[in-house]
């Protein structure tokens, strides 16, 4: 089995696989007493022992970057001597670098400088995984590509995020917005005539997490032929994919898809309501059985015995004269008392929640769903771990975030060999 160079900081991986064919029992998870460890006692996540090394700016990228690092990878970022610019990015940028780029250590470089390149390649030589999320042809120059690496690095798997597949577009310059218009998702969003794009960067953050899903599935075909392969993510393709039930909803009935603000409803109740106190909340009924548990709950004088109102689809055909009906019902109760009530009987609501009003959420705070990252500075900042849980446990940050070229010193000695995993 081929060795390659490792940073004397990193847990060894282990030189013994176990044989396929035999069965270990299942780990109680309620006890981790042989459960094996990690430095400093903590139980070893999944892809420790895996090294990734990464040429990434923005969200796609560093997201699957961040996603590996959370299950245990070792991921090391290349910066270029004056740090990546998505740390200096203000207003809806701001919080790019400190979300997507907890669990890595930071390494800076030159890569028009022969000696900084080669410090790359070596690090390199010792990684399972390199992704990149910069333009066509940004890393071929320095013979960072695919193509070039996997000349002598057999067994690398390497992950390239991009706007478009290759394709008659793939020249072409991609935003999270530009997919999103071009795609179908910003059409389906904002009402007739206003394409808005959505209120995050979903196309970013799950193009990154297929990277994520890509390369676990080409570690899993490399443990099987010793090979590894290139993984190609497109932002457009992604896009695709989220419009793609609208798609499918005109090739299966002729019948095209209008924006979501001015569609026909599914259900006879799902919508906005106001409250008593000046808030809104969501409330849906979707159901025949939740339709008679909401009029039991609520004083609906006739509307929850009326024949025209009997059944979902009927009650979707009453729309226009049964909402106004229950605005007015419903605004007589603070948010709060509905809750109450939809909580008690088992029915879907949701008060409007701004993002910043999260870090209070009690489900959150109690649930660990928040966790402390330390900034570069040294102070806490809390951000959501990944929303799995692994035998009851959060995948939280395990290192500060971190600062411009921190490991450079730390990685320049990484040149003790290493078992392959």
């Amino acid at each position: 089995m081929a060795k390659r160079p490792r940073s004397s900081a990193r847990p060894r991986a282990s030189a013994k696989r176990p044989a396929r064919n035999r069965a270990k029992p299942a780990p109680d998870s309620r006890s981790r007493a042989n459960e094996p460890k990690r430095r400093g006692g903590a139980p070893r996540l999944p892809l420790d022992g895996i090294r990734v090394v990464e040429f990434s700016h923005m969200v796609m990228g560093p997201t699957c970057g961040m996603i590996l690092g959370d299950l245990g990878a070792e991921v090391i970022k290349v910066e270029p001597p004056g740090g990546d610019k998505t740390r200096r990015l203000i207003g809806s940028g701001a919080g790019f670098f400190a979300l997507f780029n907890r669990n890595k250590k930071s390494v800076t470089a030159d890569l028009s400088d022969r000696q900084d390149r080669a410090r790359i390649e070596k690090l390199i030589a010792s990684a399972d995984i390199v992704s990149e999320n910069f333009r066509a042809g940004a890393l071929a120059k320095y013979g960072f590509d695919y193509a070039s690496l996997k000349k002598t690095h057999k067994r690398l798997i390497y992950v390239s995020h991009k706007g478009f597949l290759p394709g008659p577009y793939d020249h072409r310059v991609a935003l999270d917005e530009v997919v999103q218009m071009m795609a179908g998702l910003a059409y389906m969003t904002g009402p007739p005539g206003r394409p808005l794009r959505a209120g995050s960067s979903v196309n970013d953050i799950m193009g990154g997490m297929f990277g994520v899903i890509g390369a676990l599935a080409a570690l899993a075909e490399r443990d099987r032929t010793g090979r590894g392969q290139e993984v190609q993510v497109g932002l457009f393709e992604n896009c695709v994919l989220l419009s793609a039930q609208h798609m499918l909803q005109y090739r299966l009935t002729g019948v095209a898809s209008p924006p979501m603000p001015d569609r026909i409803n599914a259900w006879g109740v799902f919508d906005l309501f106001d409250t008593a106190d000046g808030e809104q909340v969501f409330l849906g009924v979707v159901t025949d059985t939740q339709w008679a548990v909401f009029g039991r709950a609520f004083d609906l004088g006739g509307l929850a015995d009326d024949p025209r109102l009997a059944s979902n689809n009927l009650r979707v055909e009453a729309r226009a004269w049964m909402l106004p009906a229950l605005r007015e019902i419903v605004k007589r109760y603070s948010s709060k008392d509905l809750q109450a009530v939809f909580e008690r009987e088992g029915l879907p609501y949701a008060p409007i929640v701004r993002p910043e009003q999260l870090f209070d959420d009690p489900h959150l705070l109690a649930s660990g769903g928040l966790a402390n990252l330390t900034m570069e500075n040294g102070a806490t900042l809390p951000v959501p771990p990944l929303p799995i849980l692994l035998d009851g446990r959060h995948l939280k940050p395990r290192m500060p975030l971190p600062r411009i070229g921190e490991h450079n010193a730390e990685l320049a000695r990484a040149a003790k060999p290493r078992k392959r995993r």
